[in-house]
């Protein structure tokens, strides 16, 4: 939703491959049939990642290194603000961790 899927909504006008990382299936899939209709660009697709588990970003990494062959764009765009103090199960601050650390580290690991 919002600033995340207008820029994905651009590049997917631009024809080019896009990939949706959501923590949502249901609400990631229908974002992803939503810019397909308004594109025409059948080649946005989706893969779950949360941002605030260092595991989930260490999968989602090794999986777009492992199944696609060029990276030209990433947009570090997932964030929260206002939750309640909460830690990760790895132990983290999870507003720390989703929106500073899963970032930092998705960029690091995607940069080969």
């Amino acid at each position: 939703a919002g600033i995340g899927k207008c820029v994905a909504t651009d590049l997917a006008r631009r024809n080019a491959r896009t990939i949706l990382a959501c923590r949502s299936w249901e609400r990631g899939q229908a974002a992803v049939e939503e810019i397909r209709a308004a594109t025409g660009n059948p080649a946005v697709v989706l893969r779950l990642l949360d941002t605030g588990s260092l595991a989930s970003v260490r999968a989602f990494a090794s999986a777009v290194l492992r199944e696609e062959s060029r990276l030209d764009v990433l947009v570090n765009n997932a964030g929260v603000t206002g939750l309640p103090f909460a830690i990760t199960s790895e132990g983290l601050e999870q507003t720390f961790a989703t929106n500073y650390l899963g970032p930092f580290l998705l960029t690091n690991l995607l940069l080969g």
